[in-house]
């Protein structure tokens, strides 16, 4: 799968969202049985649930992806009272991609006690990096490009697997020898002037409505357009393409 899409960033969601319900979900509930004033006895359970989750997506995904789940140290500080049950459960805002927090409460006990963790959720998948360092302004060659494993979770923004989708795409900062080219390193792209005769797709439900009209601004690539046809009517949509806008119903 991932070798088929230019942006592996959607795939990983879903790969978070799978992590999600492995750790919250009744499996790790039925674990957290331990008790204790530390949390270490809790800690190990939420270690164990976080090792079965990246299994689970090893599996799932084979050779495409390689998921590492880490789970942080608490202040050793913390003092907890005797619980029967605890479970995990995601931070409100957190996502269960790169650096997160992952919280534990307890549900059955003298106490409801409520603390969280440091979690890291690496997904080690080929991307393509710079050969070498490459300054600013640099229109991307396939001599410029080679594909190496790296953490897609590492940081924000889509990376890419298909020369094809970056070849003379301008960079809009430096970058490293080695270092992934992803969405934020480049230069916004450019796919029509204003005043461009540009083809509309109308997309809705089993269907799809094809037109031309002229663009009343410039179709900068993902963003919104202006667009307007003969017989004055306009219409808004987003710029896709080599003079393509499309317009989802």
């Amino acid at each position: 799968m991932f070798n088929r899409s230019h942006s592996l960033q959607r795939t990983a969601r879903w790969l978070a969202a799978l992590l999600l319900g492995l750790c919250c979900g009744p499996w790790a509930q039925a674990q957290v049985q331990a008790q204790g004033q530390g949390l270490e006895p809790w800690r190990q359970v939420l270690q164990q649930t976080a090792q079965q989750a990246a299994s689970q997506l090893n599996r799932e995904f084979g050779a495409a992806a390689r998921v590492v789940v880490e789970l942080g140290q608490a202040d050793p500080r913390l003092r907890l009272a005797p619980c029967q049950r605890a479970e995990p459960y995601l931070l409100p805002g957190m996502k269960l991609w790169g650096r997160s927090r992952i919280g534990l409460r307890c549900v059955e006990g003298a106490s409801r006690w409520n603390v969280s963790l440091p979690l890291t959720v690496h997904v080690f998948a080929p991307a393509l990096v710079a050969v070498g360092p490459l300054d600013a302004g640099t229109v991307l060659s396939a001599e410029q490009l080679r594909l190496a494993e790296v953490d897609i979770a590492a940081e924000p923004g889509a990376v890419f697997t298909d020369v094809a989708a970056l070849l003379g795409r301008s960079l809009g900062r430096p970058v490293q020898a080695g270092e992934v080219l992803r969405s934020g390193s480049l230069r916004q792209r450019q796919w029509f002037a204003a005043g461009t005769q540009v083809k509309v797709t109308a997309r809705g439900a089993g269907f799809a409505i094809a037109g031309e009209g002229q663009a009343l601004n410039q179709g900068l690539d993902g963003q919104d357009v202006r667009v307007r046809f003969e017989n004055g009517r306009t219409v808004t949509g987003r710029a896709i393409g080599e003079r393509e806008v499309e317009v989802l119903l």
